[in-house]
C-alpha cells in the first residue's frame, strides 16, 4: 500500500506555527539551556496549553483537538529542534500517559484526568521502571493490594522522568500473584498523596531540565477509581507503548534535524585552507550521509503514523522507527560534533548537548536491542522468551 506524505493545509499550518513558537517565543528558560537546567515553568506550560499543544490528539469533549498522531509528531519535532524541554510536555501530553488514560480510561476517568493536562495544569508521568526491572517490565514488584474501594501500593520505581516534578503519575504495579504480566495494571497516583516520597535528582548525562529520580511507595492508598487498566491488561498496554515509541523516535529524528541544520550551515561559513569546509569532498560525504539518515528516519515515523490515523501504530512500524531514529539520532549528532571540530566539543554551541540527548532518547522506551528483538517477533509472528 502506497502511503501519500504530502501534509495537508491543516498540517502546514500547525508544524509553521510550531516552528514560529520554537525559534520566536520558547524564553531561555524554557529552551532547557540554562545553567541551572530547571524544569520547565508552570508558565510556560500553561503557554504551550493555550496553544493547542497539549491536546492535540486528545478527544474534543476533554478540550483536545482529537487530531490524528501525525499532527502531534508535526509539531513535537519542530519544538524539540529547539527546545527537548518544552517539546517533552508535548511528547507527554500526546504519545505518553495521557494517552493511556485516553485508550483505557473510563467516560469518568477521561473526564477528570484530561482535562487538567490540556490546559497545561497538571502534567501526568509514568513510572514502570524499578531497580530489578528495566527492559524486563514484567519483573516489576511494586503491588497494588485491594482492599475495600481503595488500593495500598508498595514499592520503589526508578528513572521515572519527571519524578518530583509532576503532579501526577501512571504508576505500573502487580494487582494479583499471578505470575509475569498476568498480574500486571496501572493506576494513577497524585503526587501529594499520603505515602509517597522521592529520590535525589539523578544527575544524566543529558536531558538536562527534565528531573529523573526514584519513586518511593509507602502504603500509599488511592481510589479505587484511579485504576486504568486491570490485572492482565499489560498486553493491551503495548497499544500505548507503540504511540509513546513514535513519539520517542520524533524527539530523535529532532536531535538528527538540529545537527544537520547546524552543521550545513557550519561547514558553509566555516573556512580553512582558504575555502569553506563544503567544499571539501570528505565534508561532502558527511553531510550526505546525515541528509540520508535524517530523511529515512523521517520517512519510517511518518509511514507508521499515518497509517495509524488517532490510533495506536502497527507494533512492528513503530519498532522500526524507533529502533532507527534512535540510532540515526546518535551517529548524525556524533558526526555533526566531529564537523565542527573544538566547537563541537563547547558546550556553549550546543552541539554535545544534542549528542548527549541523543543516547537518552535511545535508551527511554525500549532500547534498539530491545526493539531489535520486537521486530524480528513482529515479523514472523513468533514470541522469543529471553529467560530461556
Amino acid at each position: 500500500m502506497s502511503v501519500d506524505f504530502v501534509l495537508s493545509d491543516e498540517q502546514q499550518a500547525f508544524r509553521d506555527l510550531a516552528r514560529t513558537v520554537a525559534s520566536d517565543t520558547i524564553t531561555p528558560a524554557a529552551s532547557g539551556t540554562d545553567a541551572a537546567s530547571e524544569p520547565l515553568p508552570s508558565s510556560e506550560r500553561r503557554r504551550l496549553a493555550e496553544l493547542g499543544f497539549l491536546g492535540i490528539c486528545l478527544p474534543a469533549e476533554y478540550g483536545g483537538a482529537a487530531r490524528p498522531l501525525l499532527d502531534a509528531l508535526i509539531v513535537l519535532e519542530e519544538l524539540a529542534k529547539r527546545s527537548q524541554l518544552a517539546a517533552f510536555q508535548v511528547f507527554e501530553a500526546n504519545t505518553g500517559p495521557a494517552r493511556v488514560v485516553d485508550l483505557f480510561g473510563s467516560e469518568g476517568q477521561k473526564a477528570h484526568l484530561l482535562p487538567p493536562i490540556v490546559a497545561g495544569e497538571k502534567t501526568m508521568a509514568v513510572a514502570i521502571s524499578e531497580p530489578e526491572a528495566g527492559s524486563a517490565a514484567t519483573d516489576l514488584t511494586t503491588r497494588a493490594r485491594k482492599d475495600g474501594h481503595a488500593y495500598i501500593i508498595n514499592g520503589v520505581k526508578r528513572w521515572c522522568s519527571g519524578a518530583g516534578h509532576a503532579e501526577q503519575y501512571l504508576v505500573y504495579a502487580r494487582l494479583t500473584e499471578e505470575p509475569g504480566a498476568k498480574a500486571i495494571g496501572a493506576l494513577v497516583v497524585d503526587s501529594d498523596t499520603q505515602g509517597i516520597s522521592f529520590g535525589p535528582r539523578e544527575r544524566l548525562m543529558g536531558f538536562e531540565g527534565i528531573p529523573s529520580a526514584d519513586i518511593f511507595l509507602d502504603d500509599v492508598r488511592v481510589p479505587a477509581t484511579n485504576l486504568i487498566v486491570d490485572a492482565g491488561g499489560f498486553g493491551r498496554l503495548f497499544t500505548a507503548f507503540s504511540i509513546e515509541r513514535l513519539g520517542n523516535a520524533t524527539m530523535s529524528l529532532a536531535i538528527g534535524q538540529a545537527s544537520l541544520d547546524r552543521t550545513a550551515r557550519y561547514v558553509q561559513e566555516r573556512r580553512q585552507f582558504g575555502k569553506p569546509l563544503v567544499e571539501f569532498q570528505m565534508i561532502q560525504s558527511a553531510l550526505a550521509d546525515m541528509i540520508m539518515q535524517v530523511e529515512a528516519a523521517r520517512l519510517l515515523i511518518y509511514r507508521a503514523a499515518q497509517a495509524a490515523g488517532r490510533h495506536a501504530p502497527v507494533p512492528l512500524e513503530a519498532s522500526l522507527a524507533k529502533c532507527f531514529a534512535n540510532e540515526m539520532a546518535v551517529r548524525v549528532s556524533d558526526l555533526a560534533m566531529m564537523l565542527h571540530g573544538g566547537y563541537g566539543y563547547s558546550r556553549e554551541y550546543g552541539v554535545e548537548r544534542l549528542h548527549r540527548d541523543a543516547h537518552g532518547w535511545a535508551i527511554a522506551g525500549g532500547t534498539p536491542d530491545m526493539q531489535r528483538i520486537r521486530i524480528v517477533s513482529e515479523y514472523l509472528s513468533r514470541r522469543f522468551d529471553q529467560r530461556d
